[in-house]
């Protein structure tokens, strides 16, 4: 059942695709970006997870009852994600596909393909923790994809559209909520300051790897004020219901360092532009006027209890999942409406993204 309704989300994309090719007015960025390329983790994992042997997983209900066709296609939300929308906006099909996904075709995957995995980070420890696909899996993955490019399209082609694609890098959160917080090693190892240094080198690592690829436009998401979180609320000993400001304040830091960061890989890169996506801003700003929005509930996920509940914990409490999704800022107790994500998409594509349109 479940790989059927899989097939038929590829097929939605193809008839998007044809949709797309026969209409007559592209969006305005059609053309200057072939395709959206993506690496992360569960913030724009489209479905990698669903062919691994993980718990991490967000391919039943009520996951994707917002999707086109109410289909679960183990995006970690009720419907689509920032990268779903970054493409429609260049003109391309409104859902990125999964990599490992096998009834999506070369030509699908040529014109955006996410090789993210949900729970994995930046620290090669973190994607061990849920037995996902680590950031170096993610770079094979993005080899071979070049490859299967080559046969497609004919090297030409293929080269053009790597170059000219938009790479999209979002990741970092779980480094701290899964791994940092939660596991000793690493917090022996390093004081969260040391910890966030660690980090921003690995996701300069990233951006050279993926440059040494042939990488030429990159945006790389910051981290969101994920001690808003509802689980982190929840856990929250010191305030229980309140956002964990201590997990907040290690988000800005890592914004800060990673902006400074890509600035000097912006500079260093020859032919690249390298950008920082801004969500801390526009998060909070809902944190603290949901209805200015059109949120009703900032604290709680829809699903479950909203309190902990994610993944296989929001399939057991599906009867009591919320019924409009996109009054609430969460889905689950970590990951964002796709609401949430259609207004941060939309911020994106004033600011940091302009330049690529």
């Amino acid at each position: 059942m479940l790989s059927s309704r899989r097939v038929s989300h590829c097929r939605l994309l193809l008839i998007g695709v044809h949709a797309l090719l026969s209409s007559g007015t592209p969006a305005a960025g059609a053309g200057k970006v072939p395709a959206i390329i993506v690496f992360g983790d569960s913030t724009v994992d489209a479905g990698n997870n669903n062919y691994i042997p993980t718990v991490a997983k967000g391919d039943f209900p009520p996951y994707g009852c917002d999707f086109d066709g109410g289909v679960a296609t183990g995006r970690f939300s009720n419907g689509r994600l920032v990268t779903d929308f970054v493409s429609e906006a260049f003109g391309l099909p409104s859902a990125v596909p999964a990599y490992l996904d096998p009834s999506c075709t070369v030509d699908q995957l040529a014109m955006g393909v996410s090789f993210a995995s949900g729970g994995t980070g930046l620290d090669d420890l973190t994607a061990e923790i849920a037995s996902v696909i680590p950031m170096s899996q993610q770079l094979e993955y993005f080899k071979e994809y070049k490859e299967k490019l080559k046969v497609a399209k004919g090297e030409s082609m293929a080269n053009e559209i790597i170059a000219e694609a938009l790479y999209v890098i979002s990741i970092g959160t779980n480094d701290f909520i899964v791994n940092y917080f939660v596991l000793p090693l690493r917090r022996a190892q390093y004081t969260p300051p040391e910890y966030v240094a660690y980090l921003v080198g690995l996701a300069g690592d990233a951006v050279r790897a993926i440059y040494d690829l042939g990488a030429r436009k990159i945006e790389f998401t910051g981290l969101a004020p994920f001690g808003c979180v509802p689980s982190a609320r929840t856990l929250n000993h010191d305030e229980p219901g309140e956002c964990n400001e201590e997990y907040n304040e290690l988000a800005m830091r890592f914004n800060a360092e990673l902006q400074a960061a890509l600035r000097e890989l912006d500079g260093e890169l020859a032919g690249a532009q390298v950008v920082y996506a801004e969500t801390y801003g526009i998060v909070s700003a809902i944190v603290a006027n949901p209805a200015d929005y059109g949120f009703e509930n900032v604290e709680q996920g829809c699903c479950g209890t909203g309190l902990i509940e994610a993944s296989m914990l929001c399939g057991m409490d599906q009867a009591l999942t919320c019924q409009d999704p996109n009054t609430y800022l969460f889905f689950d107790s970590v990951h964002p409406t796709e609401w949430t994500y259609k207004i941060v998409a939309e911020e994106f594509l004033n600011t940091s993204l302009r330049v690529f349109l």
